[in-house]
C-alpha cells in the first residue's frame, strides 16, 4: 500500500469513526406493525419521551399496520441499517409468525439487528363468572368432568391468546375446544356472555376486567404473581410445574448495523428503563420492565423461537 493510499484508509476510517461516534444527529423512526392505540403503541409512547432525553433527538412512532406485524417488520427490514430505523415489536411478530405463516418475508434472526428486549407481558387465565370454579385446579378439574364441552376464546388464529390455552392444555391433557374471534374485544364479549367459558389474555385488560367482576382470573403465567393482580396465584403455584409462559416487547434495527450504534442504542434503553418512573408505569401498564442488551436478546429470540414454534405445530394454525 502506497504512502497516498494509507493517507486515504486513514482519512475515510477517521470519517466513519466520526459518523458513528457522532450518532445520532437526526431524528429516530420507531416502526409499529399495528395500528395506533394498541398495547405496543402505548409501549412506544411510555418510552419515547425518556428515549429522546437520553439520545438529544426527536424519536418518532410510525404506525405500518398489517398482516399480523408483517407489513411493518418488512419495511424495517428493507430500511438502511444505519439506526435510524427501528422496529418495536412482540412475540407474535418475532418468533410466532416465522412458524404461522409459511411464507413468511422475514426471517427474524437473519433480516434484523437485536438492540434490546424491554418488557415481558403475562397473561391471565380467566373464566365466566357463572362457572362453579373459584381456583385452577377446580377449573381442571371441571374441564377433565366434561371433555369438548368447555370452550375457549382467542383474538384469533396463531395469536398468543390463541397458542398459550393450548400450551395449558398440553400440559393438562384438557380437551378445550378452540374458538377464535377478530381481535380480543368480541371474545370478551362473549366470554362476559358465557358463550366461552375461559381465556387467556394480557394483563392489563384482564385486570381490569376481573377487578370490575366481569370475569373470574384464576391464574397469571408469570413466574412470580404480578401486582396489577396481587392475589390471583400463578399456574406454577397452582400445581403445573414449570409453566411459565409470557409475552414480551423488544426493539430491533435491519440487519447489519455497526456495533458501536447497535451498542449506544441499546445503552440508551438500558438507561431509559432505569428511571423509576418509567418503570412503575409500565407496571401500571401491565408490563414487567425486563431489559435485556443486544447479545442477550438475540441469544433470548434463538431460544423462544423453537418453543413457540412447537406451539405452533401442535395447534395446526397456519395462516398464508
Amino acid at each position: 500500500m502506497t504512502f497516498t493510499q494509507r493517507i486515504i484508509t486513514l482519512v475515510l476510517l477517521a470519517a466513519s469513526w466520526s459518523a458513528h461516534a457522532a450518532f445520532p444527529e437526526k431524528p429516530i423512526r420507531i416502526v409499529i406493525g399495528f395500528p395506533a392505540g394498541g398495547p405496543l403503541d402505548q409501549h412506544a409512547r411510555l418510552l419515547s419521551e425518556r428515549l429522546q432525553a437520553v439520545l438529544g433527538q426527536p424519536v418518532i412512532i410510525d404506525y405500518k399496520a398489517g398482516a399480523g406485524g408483517t407489513v411493518g417488520a418488512q419495511d424495517v427490514m428493507k430500511a438502511a441499517p444505519d439506526g435510524y430505523t427501528l422496529m418495536l415489536a412482540n412475540t407474535g411478530v418475532m418468533v410466532i409468525n416465522p412458524a404461522l405463516y409459511s411464507k413468511l418475508p422475514y426471517q427474524t434472526t437473519r433480516d434484523f439487528t437485536p438492540i434490546a428486549r424491554t418488557a415481558m407481558q403475562p397473561l391471565a387465565l380467566l373464566v365466566n363468572t357463572s362457572l362453579p370454579v373459584k381456583s385452577l385446579n377446580e377449573f381442571v378439574a371441571y374441564a377433565r368432568a366434561r371433555p369438548g364441552q368447555v370452550n375457549y376464546g382467542s383474538a384469533g388464529n396463531g395469536g398468543i391468546s390463541h397458542l398459550v390455552p393450548e400450551m395449558f392444555k398440553s400440559a393438562t391433557g384438557l380437551f378445550l375446544v378452540h374458538i377464535p374471534y377478530r381481535g380480543s374485544a368480541p371474545a370478551f364479549t362473549d366470554l362476559m356472555g358465557g358463550q366461552v367459558q375461559f381465556m387467556a389474555e394480557s394483563i392489563p385488560q384482564a385486570a381490569n376486567y376481573h377487578k370490575q367482576g366481569k370475569v373470574r382470573a384464576l391464574a397469571v403465567t408469570s413466574r412470580e404473581r404480578n401486582p396489577a393482580l396481587p392475589d390471583i396465584p400463578t399456574v406454577m403455584e397452582s400445581g403445573l410445574k414449570d409453566f411459565e409462559v409470557v409475552g414480551f416487547y423488544g426493539f430491533l434495527a435491519p440487519a447489519g448495523l455497526p456495533k458501536d450504534v447497535t451498542a449506544k442504542l441499546s445503552d440508551a434503553f438500558r438507561q431509559v428503563l432505569a428511571t423509576p418512573d418509567i418503570r412503575n408505569r409500565m407496571v401500571a401498564q401491565g408490563a414487567d420492565p425486563a431489559f435485556l442488551g443486544s447479545e442477550d436478546f438475540g441469544k433470548f429470540l434463538n431460544a423462544e423461537m423453537p418453543r413457540w414454534a412447537d406451539a405452533v405445530k401442535k395447534s395446526g394454525a397456519r395462516m398464508d
